[in-house]
């Protein structure tokens, strides 16, 4: 539609053009009124034709901007939301939204319309040919220079366009990171050098736009003067032809607007180079991102897992590191079991339990749910049967009943409250200024560190998930926070479901059944809590530093020794 819109709009451009021929060649002439007020209202409705015309291509072009938009959107929001799980983000990762925010625009602009109006320059060339052989040399030579023009601009802002775009990146990124940590900047005196830091990457930034917007701009200044040069030599010619009666008046005026609309489309193009360059990158990064993370595929739903958990020979890469951190962890959970992990920090169990819910995916091994691989589930099917608590907790701008529910349209308020009292903040919530409906602010910055940690530990609890992992759940709590966890895992373990703790305290580990030991990424020794904990806990002796108290030791062991 497009193609087809395009062409009678360049077929129209002419009406000018012949308007005016007829007028001097054939009314002035002839002196005839009729024949004037025909050709007029002719013009008139060919012109109110081209109009509408412009008017469709123009809102056919928002349409597509838009459809790409609503096609991609998601695509790009999963990929944003599955990007840091699987590289190494170097920006502030939304990088990808911005791409596709540009290459929308472009397409909703007036760029398109000067590359759909490019393949009708033989179509005007031609014509001035037809007038004379000189009026279209002249034409045919003034779209050559400017063809040349904009394939310096192209040459000339490729590499400060990908820079520009490099420095606001990093500019981003450090802006999103003082937002997120204002706190600490402003408590240890650090934001004047984070400003600093931003200031020098802001100004590489504007010095790098500066000088795309200069080259774009010194181009399409030149190719203003250039076109106005060919037009007006193309009357000179014209003037010549009609001194030497090869030509008429109306050839000259026809040929030099005609002429004109065959240079318009390159000087558009090169006034919108800088946009066309900016989103022929932002494509090309979308492109290979997207090629990077695939479409998950939709995958057979299985029935709700109620019988085992294992973790067969697990060996776990942080996204984009080739370093191993976790190495070779077998282990197999019955339901009803709930398994403690601890070893000594950097020793690799937080990035475990990322591999144990999917977060992460295994370099080697393998994790299964009753049998099944996790890549056997979609993530939205694996993710009901699964509770997970992170290190760093992280809650959502909302309500404290959507986080509960995790942002489930069909909210059941039973099971709201019921995770809510097993993670014991339902008393808690009650005191807030509207309960549960209570919006809690972006990471829920309306609450403390503890209430956080409980809202996300029944978050985790809630619809009875069949595992349940949870790390560090008691870096934040109480004791009476330490007492739910507690009574938590007991209930995950009476309900048939399997609890893995991840801790560094003894009091985590109260309901658990199993204990394994990690250390240097390696299962240092596993089994029953009683036997695992006496050959951990020892008294310091003279060649060694006091723990603090109630703090675990770890003792190296074979791996597998107390299978």
């Amino acid at each position: 539609m497009l193609a087809i819109a395009s062409a009678m709009i360049n077929v129209l451009y002419l009406t000018g053009s012949f308007y005016m021929l007829e007028v001097y060649d054939r009314v002035i002439p002839s002196r005839s009124f009729p024949t004037l007020v025909g050709l007029s209202i002719l013009a008139i409705a060919l012109y109110g034709f081209q109009a509408v015309l412009d008017l469709l291509r123009s809102r056919m072009l928002v349409r597509v901007g838009r459809s790409l938009g609503q096609e991609l959107s998601a695509r790009v929001y999963h990929t944003i939301s599955r990007l840091a799980l699987t590289t190494r983000s170097s920006g502030d990762g939304l990088q990808p939204m911005r791409d596709l925010d540009q290459i929308r625009s472009f397409l909703s602009g007036p760029g398109p319309v000067a590359f759909l109006d490019l393949p009708w320059l033989p179509f005007y060339i031609g014509i001035c040919f037809i007038f004379h052989f000189w009026l279209g040399v002249a034409s045919l030579v003034g779209v050559i220079g400017l063809i040349v023009l904009t394939m310096l601009t192209d040459k000339f802002t490729k590499e400060p366009s990908r820079a520009a775009t490099g420095h606001s990146i990093k500019r981003n990124s450090l802006a999103e990171a003082s937002r997120r940590n204002s706190e600490v900047l402003h408590a240890m005196g650090m934001t004047a050098r984070m400003a600093a830091l931003w200031d020098e990457s802001n100004i590489k930034y504007l010095e790098a736009q500066q000088r795309v917007s200069d080259i774009a701009g010194g181009f399409g200044a030149i190719s203003k003067v250039t076109r106005m040069v060919i037009q007006s030599g193309m009357l000179g010619v014209g003037a010549f032809l009609v001194i030497h009666q090869e030509a008429t008046g109306g050839v000259i005026i026809a040929g030099s607007i005609i002429g004109g609309r065959a240079l318009a489309p390159i000087d558009s193009v090169i006034a919108n180079w800088k946009n066309f360059v900016a989103s022929r990158q932002a494509w090309q990064r979308l492109t290979n991102l997207l090629g990077l993370l695939p479409t998950l595929r939709k995958e057979l739903a299985l029935s709700a897992p109620v019988k085992s958990f294992e973790s067969e020979m697990v060996c776990v890469n942080p996204p984009g590191d080739r370093r191993t951190v976790v190495q070779d962890v077998n282990f197999r959970l019955e339901a009803g079991s709930a398994l403690g992990i601890v070893g000594p920090s950097g020793g690799g169990k937080s990035c475990l339990a990322r591999a144990l819910v999917g977060v992460w995916t295994p370099v080697r091994g393998t994790v299964r749910i009753d049998g099944a691989t996790l890549d056997q589930w979609s993530p939205e099917q694996l993710g009901r049967h699964i509770g997970y608590l992170p290190q760093d907790v992280e809650l959502l701008a909302g309500t404290v009943a959507q986080n509960i529910c995790r942002f489930d349209p069909d909210m059941d308020s039973e099971k709201v409250l019921a995770a809510a009292k097993l993670a014991s903040v339902h008393e808690l919530v009650l005191k807030l200024p509207n309960g549960y409906e209570t919006d809690i602010g972006e990471n829920g910055s309306a609450l403390s560190a503890g209430q956080r940690q409980r809202i996300a530990l029944a978050r985790a609890l809630y619809d009875d998930p069949f595992l349940v992992v949870l790390d560090e759940p008691n870096s934040n709590l109480d004791l009476e926070g330490e007492e739910a966890l507690t009574r938590a895992i007991f209930s995950v373990r009476a309900r048939h479901g399997i609890a893995i703790i991840i801790a560094h305290r003894p009091s985590a580990l109260a309901g658990v059944d199993q204990v394994m030991v990690i250390a240097q990424g390696r299962c240092q020794a596993i089994g029953p809590k009683e036997e695992v904990l006496a050959k951990m806990m020892r008294r310091p002796t003279a060649a060694a530093p006091a723990a603090a108290p109630g703090a675990l030791r770890v003792v190296n062991e074979a791996p597998g020794a107390a299978q």
